[in-house]
Formats: C-alpha cells, structure tokens, sequence
C-alpha cells in the first residue's frame, strides 16, 4: 500500500521539507502532484513524474523527476513549482499570521497529465506552510508615506 509523507508537515514556508513515498512497486511510473488553494480560492499545482527505485520508494530530493512541472533533482520542486490553473495569477499571501496554505500532496499510478477530479490517488497527505512563527510579533508601520509592517521575535 502507498503512502506520501511530508516531514515536518506543519513548517515555515522558507523551511525545506522531505517528501518520500513508499510502498510502491520497484520501477512503478507514479505522479507526484502538489495543489492548494490561495485565498481568493485559485486552485495553483505542479506534477512531477517519477520511477520507483527498487525498493519501491520515491524521494524528489534523490530521484531525478522524469517530467512534469520540472524535471531533474528538486527536494522541493512540488512546492517551487506550484502554476495557477487559470492563466495571469500569482501566489501571494495576505494573511499571513492568520492561516498557513495548506497543500495537498497526492501519488498517483502512471503518468497523470489532467486536473481530472476522477483521478483516484493511490496515497496523499497535507503539509501546512505558515509564513509567520510561532510568538513573532506583526507591527503596522505607518509613517508620513511609508507603509509596511515590522515582524519582531518573542
């Protein structure tokens, strides 16, 4: 049976993470897919295709991606890589102390091309990357014409 991990699953989004998979079949064709929803509700995702080691376990930060999004050896090209579903939007995050994007990591069996809705993942897990720390305080700044906001430690 699949499954995905992502370590740590809740982190800073400047932070690195390991993605693996395991429990596949050694040489299996798999899609790793990453999506999320930003906060006007856009969907953003990337896709990388991977063949299964002969143990049966995928790591994007040993395993050179076949294609997709990128191609090559990225730990973090599902992040990186994240493209809007409709044309001319950008990934940007307002709220930054409030809520964390949450994406979704799926496995899927082969290569998976479409946004099919249909497409049944054979393992997926959710990663949280928050863009504020835990006690860092946000500070307004309004002075004369300068705007922006000032992030002090605990």
């Amino acid at each position: 049976m699949a499954e995905v991990t992502v370590t740590p699953r809740c982190s800073l989004a400047d932070r690195a993470v390991q993605i693996r998979v395991r429990g596949l079949s050694p040489g299996q064709l798999v899609t790793l897919r990453a999506c999320l929803r930003d906060e006007q509700g856009q969907r953003f995702q990337s896709r990388a295709f991977f063949r299964a080691d002969g143990a049966g376990e995928v790591d994007p930060g040993i395993h050179a991606a076949l294609g997709g999004s990128y191609s090559g050896v990225w730990p973090m090209g599902l992040l990186w890589f994240l493209q809007p579903d409709s044309l001319f939007r950008r990934l940007v995050k307002r709220d930054v102390a409030g809520s964390p994007f949450r994406v979704r990591l799926e496995v899927l069996d082969g290569l998976c091309l479409g946004t099919d809705p249909r497409e049944q993942p054979l393992a997926s897990c959710e990663a949280q990357r928050w863009y504020l720390g835990p006690g860092v305080q946000r500070v307004p700044v309004r002075e004369g014409r300068v705007r922006g906001a000032l992030f002090l430690p605990p």
